[in-house]
C-alpha cells in the first residue's frame, strides 16, 4: 500500500506544481496581496491546490496513454507506469478521482472558475491526444495552459490584469515551451539510431535553425514585455489590514517606476536559462532547472523579494 502511494505520488510529479504558482500573479501585481488579509490569499491558495490536484491527475492520465512509447524513451522508461511498478487500474482510479474533485471544488468557488478549470482540462486532454504532435500548436497549447492558470487566480478574487503583464506571461511561457523542444531535440538526436527508439513526432517538424529562431524571438519578447510592464505599471496599493509603508502618502508625492529595478534580474534569468538550454541541455524539464540550478534559483528568489518589497513597502517613496 505504501509503495503504491509512493509510485502514485511519483507519477503525479509534485515538482511540476511550481508551474501552478502562476495563479498568484494577479494577486501580487494588483497591489492587493494584503487586502482583506488573509482572505484573498486563502482563496487563491485554494485555487493553487485545485490546479495541483488537476494537473497531477492529468499527468497520471497522460502516463497511462503514453506508457508504451515511454518505454522507448531514455528517461521516461523509468516512470512507474512505463516500468510496470504501478498498475493501470490504480492509476486510472486516482486520475479520475482527482479530476472530479478539482471540478467540484472549482464549481463551489465560482462558476467562472469552473469554466476556466474545465477549459484547462479540455486543453490538456487535447494536447495529450492531438496537439502535442502538431508543430506550433503544441507550443501554443503550453502557453495557453499558463494563461489559464493566471486567469484562474484573477477570477478567484475578481482582479484585473495589466495587458503588458499578460503579454509577459505569454512570451515567457512560449520561451519555456520552445526551450523544452530545443533540449528534447538535442537530447534525442544522438539516440535516434537505437533499435526501437522513436522521437516525439513533432520534433521531426522542427529544424534546429527554426528552433534557434523561435528561442531567440521569445527570449527577447519575454524581457521586453516585462520591461514595458514594469515601466508602465500604474500601481496604487490599496491599504488593507497590513498597509504598505507609505500607503497613505498623497499621489502627488510618490514615484511609480521602482519596479524597473527588477528588469536587469529578468534579463539575467533569461540569459541564464538560455545558457542552460544551449550549453548544458537542461531545458527539457523547466521546473528541475529552476530548482536545481543555484544561480537561477537565487536570481528568481531575489527577483520575487524585490517585487514584493517594491510593490508593498518601497513603491511609494516621495520624490
Amino acid at each position: 500500500m505504501v509503495q503504491t502511494l509512493y509510485y502514485l505520488l511519483k507519477t503525479a510529479r509534485p515538482r511540476q506544481w511550481i508551474k501552478n504558482l502562476a495563479v498568484y500573479a494577479a494577486l501580487v501585481f494588483s497591489g492587493l496581496f494584503f487586502f482583506d488579509f488573509p482572505n484573498y490569499l486563502l482563496q487563491v491558495t485554494t485555487t493553487f491546490f485545485l490546479f495541483c490536484i488537476l494537473s497531477s491527475s492529468l499527468y497520471i492520465l497522460n502516463d497511462i496513454v503514453d506508457r508504451k512509447s515511454d518505454k522507448q524513451h531514455p528517461f521516461k522508461k523509468k516512470r512507474p507506469l512505463a516500468s510496470g511498478d504501478l498498475s493501470v487500474r490504480t492509476a486510472l482510479l486516482a486520475a479520475s478521482s482527482g479530476i472530479i474533485l478539482s471540478l467540484i471544488i472549482s464549481l463551489s468557488l465560482s462558476p467562472f472558475l469552473f469554466l476556466i478549470t474545465g477549459s484547462y482540462l479540455l486543453l490538456q486532454l487535447a494536447y495529450n491526444m492531438v496537439l502535442k504532435s502538431i508543430p506550433i500548436l503544441d507550443v501554443l497549447a503550453i502557453a495557453a495552459g499558463f494563461m489559464l492558470r493566471v486567469y484562474a487566480g484573477a477570477i478567484t478574487v475578481n482582479l484585473h490584469m495589466n495587458v503588458w503583464f499578460l503579454l509577459t506571461v505569454i512570451s515567457a511561457s512560449l520561451f519555456i515551451a520552445v526551450s523544452k523542444r530545443q533540449s528534447e531535440r538535442t537530447l534525442l538526436t544522438g539516440m535516434e539510431n537505437r533499435v526501437g527508439f522513436a522521437t516525439r513526432k513533432t520534433l521531426e517538424k522542427y529544424s534546429q535553425r527554426l528552433l534557434d529562431i523561435y528561442t531567440g524571438m521569445f527570449a527577447n519578447a519575454t524581457w521586453l514585455t516585462y520591461a514595458l510592464f514594469a515601466f508602465q505599471l500604474d500601481s496604487s496599493v490599496t491599504a488593507g489590514n497590513i498597509p504598505t509603508l507609505l500607503a497613505y502618502v498623497p499621489r502627488a508625492f510618490v514615484a511609480q517606476k521602482w519596479l524597473m529595478l527588477t528588469v536587469p534580474l529578468v534579463i539575467y534569468i533569461v540569459m541564464r536559462y538560455l545558457q542552460l538550454v544551449y550549453e548544458n541541455n537542461q531545458g527539457e524539464s523547466p521546473e528541475r532547472v529552476l530548482l536545481q540550478d543555484k544561480p537561477l534559483l537565487a536570481a528568481a528568489i531575489v527577483w520575487g523579494t524585490m517585487v514584493m518589497t517594491i510593490l508593498y513597502f518601497l513603491e511609494m517613496i516621495a520624490v
